[in-house]
């Protein structure tokens, strides 16, 4: 199976007199591989040119020693004070024209020349001294790409990278105001040199320009990584290259940064991610201590479909956090279960953040797998049974290839800035509506492989596409070739890549496989739903409607708002959701979907979720109650009756 755990170690943060005591515990853990250094640049280089490596040797060594294998991080997402005094035009700029300052992390701007050239000095000399050292198996570049809304600078060294931006992908400024429509209110530009950054107008700047700021943001990100990876590749040859990306944090497109890397991970905080993001209150309740059922298991394969080997979760939630509004434990039970099933959606390792607690700093309430008096914590012991039972998982079941689901969901990091530019609804969230999407999926116990748009198709019997603004123009085409049955979400095809209405109206270029016109749009309240009736199907609508028109009798009506415009319409094997429904009415439907293409969905019991591996099935309870797990099997792990917070680990012995 080669899976493996790792944990994230601060060496600098401890007296060395602690360091072997510390590497040779992890190792009786059940570690394989520690990450250090992505926060070291002040340590590594105290002052300009001053550079000490004496404590960095040390501190590998010490770890090689053990037999462990280290991930070494470039530090750049923590440049030095003297760094940022030299060459001010590090510091990103916000949307108030305010420079962002020095005292936390993360303080860089993507476009800055001068950052650009010392993230290149510091990466050159890691790589020198440590890319062919047998311990090191492993790069990290940098720390969590754009954390705390850190992608989009306004910087004058962004404004004139954008603008060289657009001249290499409009070529003229006629092109461009063509795009763009800058006729409307008359916004017509001469050349580029007169092209500011989208920001400071009196009421909403143009959303084409907004939109491409956003891309080329993105890009900026892309070009800094890419630097940082070839550097390392020139250093450390045949060492894997892995960034640690964020969980649903979407602020650039991660599929060409993925790319130019070996290994895509991720950060993996389930509780804090819960209190955060968008769960209302009786969620957030529900699945206090637990996280949601779907939110890990959601970037697991979201990552999985980005990463070229088995992806990684870097940092994994050992306990309390420190940064939600509010950080309650997690149950006992649930870093065991957290870990495993990032293993069952295909992980090669998961790496604990942090080995200790720190004292002090603005973590200092963040738990580790020990305690801050050097205690193993719980969830250092339930670290140390996954380690004993990858060992039984092994002998029992021995290499197990990648999971690949029969469904796919296809995900776009453009949607979620088209629909903040012209969301027309202020509830109207991406993320939200991809993850309500795969999360019936995965209550019907089916297994969801998360895609591109530019991905292959082939092999897929359902094909699931939430709300996709700008539709690829070979995507149709390509749906049609796979044969699958294909849903498409509300306000797909809705807009060109310049950010203008389809000629011949939404689903734009999908008309060639959905022949219908979206011909008028209805934003709706949070407080406002409107019925809808599919058969033996019943349900509501919410946040959005599209009001659908079609010609000929080769377009059903499956479903009906109350009053009466279509809001489920079929034609042949492609399906529109021409509204977002509540969960009871999307689960039902994607089952009937589901049945039509073959498959065999199941109504799992609430907190109850199954992944299949290879031959093996993985089962984890999240719910308060004890759950008995369907047909007969053979059990590596667990058994038929799953406690709460259980895993189960079995083969099916059914014909």
């Amino acid at each position: 199976m080669s899976i493996r755990l790792g944990v994230c170690y601060y060496p600098e943060h401890w007296p060395q007199s602690m360091w072997e005591s510390d590497a040779r515990r992890m190792k009786e853990l059940g570690i394989k591989q520690v990450r250090i250094g992505e926060f070291a640049w002040s340590r590594i280089e105290p002052s300009p040119g001053e550079l000490r490596w004496d404590w960095l040797d040390h501190a590998i060594e010490v770890l090689a020693a053990e037999g462990l294998e280290v991930v070494m991080c470039t530090p750049t997402a923590t440049p030095p004070k003297w760094l940022v005094d030299r060459h001010e035009d590090v510091l990103a700029v916000d949307a108030n024209g305010r420079r962002r300052a020095f005292g936390s992390r993360r303080h860089y701007d993507f476009s800055s020349d001068s950052y650009f050239e010392q993230s290149q000095r510091i990466v050159r000399l890691l790589g020198e001294r440590y890319g062919k050292h047998p311990a090191v198996t492993a790069w990290q570049t940098d720390n969590e790409y754009g954390c705390h809304q850190t992608v989009v600078s306004y910087s004058p060294s962004a404004q004139r990278r954008f603008r060289s931006w657009l001249r290499a992908r409009y070529g003229s400024i006629d092109a461009l105001n063509s795009a763009w429509g800058t006729v409307f209110w008359s916004m017509e530009y001469r050349s580029f040199d007169e092209i500011d950054a989208p920001i400071g107008t009196v009421t909403e700047a143009h959303p084409s320009h907004r939109l491409d700021y956003r891309r080329f943001a993105s890009d900026e990100v892309v070009r800094y990584n890419r630097m940082q990876v070839e550097i390392l590749r020139a250093h450390a040859p045949g060492r894997v290259m892995v960034h640690n990306f964020m969980q649903m944090f979407l602020e650039f497109d991660h599929y060409p940064v993925a790319a130019d890397l070996d290994v895509a991970s991720w950060d993996s905080y389930p509780l804090g991610a819960l209190e955060e993001m968008w769960f209302p209150p009786e969620e957030k309740a529900c699945w206090l201590r637990t996280g949601h059922p779907d939110f890990a298991s959601f970037n697991h394969d979201l990552y999985r479909g980005m990463s070229a080997q088995p992806f990684w979760v870097m940092e994994q939630q050992p306990g309390p956090v420190n940064w939600a509004h509010w950080n309650p434990h997690p149950l006992p039970g649930m870093v065991r279960l957290w870990s495993w099933e990032a293993f069952a959606h295909g992980a090669g390792c998961v790496s604990y953040f942090r080995w200790r607690q720190v004292p002090f700093g603005q973590e200092q309430m963040h738990a580790g797998l020990n305690r801050p008096d050097n205690r193993l914590d719980v969830g250092g012991e339930e670290a140390a049974r996954v380690a004993r039972e990858i060992e039984e998982v092994e002998q029992a079941a021995g290499a197990l290839a990648q999971p690949r689901g029969k469904v796919a969901l296809l995900f776009d990091y453009q949607a979620k800035w088209l629909f903040e530019i012209h969301h027309q609804g202020a509830d109207f969230q991406y993320a939200r509506f991809a993850f309500d999407y795969y999360s019936a999926l995965r209550s019907l116990g089916l297994d969801v492989d998360i895609v591109p748009t530019s991905a292959p198709l082939d092999g897929y019997a359902m094909i699931v596409v939430p709300p996709l603004p700008v539709v690829p123009d070979d995507l149709a085409q390509r749906l049609q070739q796979s044969g699958a049955q294909v849903l498409f979400g509300p306000r797909t095809g809705s807009k060109t890549v310049s950010l203008q209405i389809p000629q011949e109206l939404p689903p734009g270029p999908l008309q060639s496989v959905l022949p219908i016109r979206v011909w008028r749009v209805d934003s709706m309240r949070p407080n406002v739903t409107e019925p809808v009736q599919a058969g033996a199907l019943s349900g509501q609508a919410m946040h959005w409607r599209d009001l659908v028109e079609f010609d000929g009798a080769d377009v059903e009506t499956v479903a009906k708002f109350g009053d009466g415009h279509p809001a489920i319409l079929r034609h042949q094997r492609m399906h529109y959701l021409a509204a977002i429904f509540d969960a009871g009415l999307t689960a039902g439907y994607f089952e009937q979907v589901a049945r039509a293409a073959g498959l065999a969905p199941q109504r799992l019991p609430e907190g109850l979720r199954l992944q299949q591996r290879g031959p093996l099935t993985f089962a984890f309870n999240y719910s308060e109650a004890t759950l008995t797990l369907p047909g007969a099997a053979d059990f590596i792990v667990g058994a038929a009756a799953l406690p709460p917070q259980g895993v189960a680990i079995y083969r099916s012995t059914q014909q």
